[in-house]
C-alpha cells in the first residue's frame, strides 16, 4: 500500500524515515474518500476541490494534497519552502501537503508508484471501442492473471493517475484505457503507465472537432506504438481491417501482431453469425488452429472487440483454453440497455455516445433483430469537418436499415434528409427538437413487435428516453 514516505519521495526525492502513515487510495471527489485516503483538491472550470477538503477529511482522509490556502485550519506541509529532510516530523492526520500544482504531484505520484511495481501494463487506444474492448480484455487475462483496470472510462490524465494509484503488489497485469483529444496526451500517459503491449482499436472521427482530421487522431493515437519497448519485450497489436491502423507497424520498435477479418492477419475471424441479443457466433484462425467461437457480446461489430481479447490473452501465453471461457462468460457489453415498454416494443438503448463509426455498428445491430426497425438518432458531437459527412453517411444507413426514423436535435436533421434522399419514405421519417418531443412521438407510435435502437451524444441524454418509456414492473 502507498504511504506517505512515497509520496514525499515521488515529489521531492527525500524519504523521511518517520513517514509510514498509509494510504489506502487517491481521490478528487470528496464523496469518493475512503478512510485513510489521499484527497487530491484539484480547481476547476465550476468546482474548486479546495473548497471540499474538510468534507474529505470528514470522511476519513488522512491527506489533501492542495495548491492554495484553504479557509480550514489544519497542519501543512509546505513543499514550495524545500526544507524537508530526512528526520522531519509528520503531522497525526489530517493533515495537507501543499505543492505547486495538485494535478502535477498526482501524476508524479502515480509515475512513481507505477515504476515500484513489476508487472505488465496493456494499453488501449482508439477511436471507438475502447471501454468494451479493456474490460473483456480484463476479463480473459483474469482468468489467470490478478488483473487492475481503470474503472468506468477514466482513461485521462487525471483518471490513469487515479488508476495507478490502485496498484499493489499482488498486481500482475494492468489493463488501461487510454484517452486521447491533443497531440502528445497519449505520449504523456504512457510515459505514467509503460506499457509492454498497446492495442489499436480503429481510428474514426470521434472528437474530430477538438483532434483535427482523422490523419491528425492517427498520429496521436500511434504514440501509444512509439511509445512500447523494442521486441521481444514490446508488442504492438493492430487493427489489419483500418487502413489507418495497419501502418502504424511502420512507427514501433516492438512486434506486431494483427488481428482482423481478413486472413493476412496473424489471427482472423469468419464465418460470423448474428445471434440478435443472443450474442455472435464466428470462427477463430490462428496459424494451423480452427476455433469455433459463441460469445454472449451483441452485434457482429463485437468480433473485433473479441479478437483483440483473444490477440492479448495469446501474446501473455494463455491456453486458448483459458482465452475461449474468458470470451463466453463475458460480462462487457457495458453500455447497452434491453428494455421493455408498456406496450412490448423492444427497446436497445445504446445513448452513451455517438459516433458515426458506432452509430453504423448500432445500425448493423438493428438490422439483424426481427420485428420493425425504429432508429431514434440523436445528433453526433464533436465531429468538426466530419460533421455533415458523417450524418449523411448514418441517414444513408438509416434508410436502408430502418422502418421508421426518428432523429434528435439539430444535426439529427441531417440525418432525415440524407435518409429521405435515400429513399426511405417521408412519411417514416419524424424529426424532433428535442428528447421529450422524442418521447412523445415514439409513445404514440411504438407498438408490440418494433425494436427501437436510441443512439446519440451523451450531451443530448437520451438516455432519458428509455427511462421514460421503459415499462414499470
Amino acid at each position: 500500500m502507498l504511504t506517505f514516505a512515497d509520496v514525499l519521495e515521488a515529489l521531492t526525492g527525500i524519504r523521511p524515515e518517520a513517514a509510514s502513515l498509509l494510504i489506502s487510495e487517491a481521490a478528487i471527489d470528496s464523496r469518493q474518500v475512503i478512510p485513510a485516503g489521499m484527497f487530491v483538491a484539484l480547481p476547476g472550470e465550476r468546482v474548486d476541490g479546495h473548497d471540499y477538503v474538510e468534507q474529505a477529511f470528514k470522511r476519513g482522509a488522512h491527506l489533501a494534497v492542495i495548491q492554495r490556502d484553504l479557509d480550514i485550519h489544519c497542519p501543512v506541509i509546505d513543499l514550495r519552502k524545500g526544507d524537508l529532510g530526512t528526520q522531519m516530523t509528520i503531522p497525526v492526520p489530517p493533515f495537507a501537503l501543499r505543492v505547486e500544482d495538485s494535478l502535477k504531484a498526482l501524476q508524479d505520484i502515480a509515475r512513481f508508484w507505477r515504476r515500484k511495481h513489476n508487472l505488465h501494463v496493456i494499453g488501449i487506444t482508439g477511436s471507438v471501442g475502447k471501454t468494451t474492448t479493456k474490460e473483456l480484455i480484463a476479463e480473459v487475462l483474469s482468468l489467470r492473471f490478478r488483473v487492475l483496470k481503470n474503472p468506468g472510462n477514466l482513461n485521462n490524465e487525471i483518471g490513469l493517475p487515479l488508476t495507478l494509484l490502485r496498484l499493489s503488489p499482488g498486481h500482475q497485469v494492468a489493463v488501461l484505457e487510454m484517452g486521447f483529444y491533443i497531440q502528445g496526451e497519449i505520449s504523456f500517459l504512457c510515459d505514467l503507465a509503460l506499457p509492454q503491449i498497446g492495442v489499436i482499436t480503429n481510428i474514426g472521427t470521434v472528437h474530430a472537432e477538438r483532434a483535427g482530421s482523422q490523419e491528425t487522431i492517427a498520429k496521436g493515437k500511434a504514440e501509444l506504438v512509439q511509445a512500447l519497448p523494442p521486441a521481444p519485450e514490446g508488442v504492438a497489436i493492430l487493427n489489419y481491417d483500418d487502413p489507418w491502423v495497419r501502418p502504424m507497424a511502420e512507427q514501433t520498435r516492438a512486434n506486431v501482431f494483427y488481428y482482423g477479418l481478413d486472413p493476412r492477419a496473424d489471427l482472423w475471424a469468419d464465418n460470423i453469425e448474428s445471434l440478435g441479443l443472443k450474442g455472435v457466433r464466428f470462427q477463430l484462425h490462428f496459424q494451423n488452429e480452427v476455433l469455433h467461437v459463441r460469445i454472449p457480446l451483441i452485434g457482429r461489430h463485437s468480433v473485433h472487440t473479441a479478437l483483440r481479447a483473444a490477440a492479448v490473452g495469446l501474446v501473455e501465453g494463455m491456453t486458448w483454453g483459458e482465452i475461449i471461457t474468458g470470451l463466453r462468460q463475458s460480462h462487457s457489453q457495458l453500455r447497452l440497455v434491453v428494455v421493455h415498454t408498456d406496450t412490448d416494443a423492444l427497446l436497445i438503448d445504446d445513448s452513451y455516445n455517438a459516433s458515426p463509426e458506432s452509430t453504423l455498428a448500432a445500425l448493423n445491430l438493428l438490422e439483424e433483430i426481427e420485428g420493425r426497425k425504429v432508429a431514434v438518432l440523436g445528433d453526433m458531437l464533436e465531429l468538426g469537418p466530419y460533421e455533415q459527412e458523417g450524418h449523411e453517411i448514418v441517414g444513408r444507413r438509416a434508410a436502408e436499415v430502418a422502418n421508421m426514423l426518428v432523429t434528435v436535435g439539430t444535426l439529427g436533421k441531417m440525418i432525415a434528409e440524407a435518409a429521405c434522399k435515400s429513399g426511405l419514405p417521408e412519411e417514416a421519417i419524424i424529426s424532433c427538437d428535442d428528447v421529450p418531443q422524442a418521447i412523445e412521438v415514439l409513445q404514440k407510435n411504438l407498438v408490440q413487435g418494433d425494436v427501437a435502437l436510441i443512439k446519440g451524444s451523451h450531451g443530448l441524454r437520451m438516455d432519458r428516453i428509455a427511462a421514460a418509456l421503459e415499462v414499470q414492473e
